[in-house]
């Protein structure tokens, strides 16, 4: 099973509370958390993009760097790990974001990938006039394909004539080419957007909710593994989860109920009104799914694995045996402490690790 980071390019992380870590997100702190991920052999961290966040009293997510640039400069002081970054689809043209991956394709000698965010805040987008409208929800997976197809043209090719609803091509250019295929990323949860993920993506975040259900993920995997093959593409299963550890489950859990104890309602009220802003029904669409799984009334938006390091490890061998699953891209309630107890702690007793450990 891979092992990704999901490094804090927001402030506090993914622990919408008072109670928990506070922290502004800065290039040092991901920098810290990156080298630490690739000294304990991760194989990817990647990076979002929020653009606007959800206020509160913990200010959740009201401070964000950007994502490309964050990632070209972790791209020049790293040498092994990939790196993703987070392309915000409506916010710049696909040949701008094409050539911007291959420039930072150019500086990490190809360790680099791109994560394809169809957009579903529409705050983020409104504050600078980019909203397009409500029938955006309805078509935004045809534009992210539209999206990919004039990248990978350029990729491939260098030269790019589509002509399709959303874009129009003219003899455009990207040169030079990447050193190497550039992998794309989506996290859609939804039936259209698994569709789409299967299509046109490589790797599929699948989220789960709750707390200490490692398994949870197996319908939403099998959901992709079913589209893919349809599709005859091989799009590979990355589970998003929170990481919360310490010696024992005792401890790791008095550190939960605190974090638990802060919880910001304002925030949280704010992420979920923004979400029903989509009108899909789907019951796997990530905010009916939050809310069907009682994710709603917990302090993050992702599932959460939570006690001792032992308890971690097979929580997360549990996880690595679901048919379909490729990795595992955690976060963490304190970022460099959670890394560092990892790979110390908790790595050396994953078994599903244990041929990738004998071979470093």
């Amino acid at each position: 099973m891979q092992l990704g980071v999901f490094i804090p390019i927001g402030n506090n992380g993914w622990l919408i509370s008072t109670t928990s870590p506070q922290y502004m997100p800065s290039f040092d702190l991901n920098k810290t958390i990156v080298e630490k991920a690739e000294r304990f052999g991760f194989d990817f961290a990647l990076s979002m993009i929020k653009l606007h966040g959800f206020g509160g009293p913990s200010q959740f997510w009201d401070h964000n760097l950007e994502s490309f640039t964050l990632m070209a400069g972790l791209a020049a002081v790293t040498n092994r790990i990939q790196l993703f970054a987070t392309c915000a689809v409506l916010t710049m043209p696909p040949p701008i974001a094409a050539r911007m991956a291959v420039t930072i394709d150019s500086i990490s000698h190809g360790r680099f990938g791109i994560n394809i965010v169809s957009g579903w805040q529409r705050r983020e987008y409104t504050q600078m006039g980019l909203w397009p409208g409500s029938e955006h929800y309805k078509r935004r997976y045809e534009y992210c394909a539209e999206y990919v197809t004039v990248m990978r043209e350029l990729w491939e090719t260098g030269h790019s004539d589509f002509k399709g609803d959303f874009f129009t091509m003219d003899d455009c250019r990207c040169s030079p080419l990447p050193s190497t295929r550039i992998p794309i990323i989506c996290a859609a949860q939804s039936d259209a957007g698994t569709r789409y993920a299967a299509q046109y993506a490589d790797y599929n975040f699948c989220n789960s909710f709750g707390v200490n259900k490692p398994t949870s993920v197996a319908p939403s995997v099998a959901r992709l593994v079913a589209a893919t093959e349809e599709t005859g593409r091989d799009c590979g299963a990355l589970i998003l989860v929170m990481i919360i550890a310490d010696e024992t489950d005792e401890a790791a859990f008095a550190k939960w109920e605190h974090y638990k104890a802060g919880i910001d309602l304002v925030a949280i009220a704010h992420r979920n009104e923004q979400a029903k802003d989509d009108p899909s029904k789907d019951i796997y669409s990530q905010a009916n799914k939050r809310s069907i799984e009682g994710g709603d009334s917990l302090p993050t938006n992702q599932g959460v694995l939570c006690g001792s390091y032992a308890s971690i490890a097979r929580m997360l061998d549990e996880m690595a045996a679901v048919p379909g699953v490729q990795g595992v891209m955690m976060t963490f309630d304190d970022f460099v402490i959670g890394m560092e107890q990892f790979g110390t702690r908790i790595l050396p007793l994953m078994r599903c690790r244990e041929k990738v450990q004998m071979a470093s």
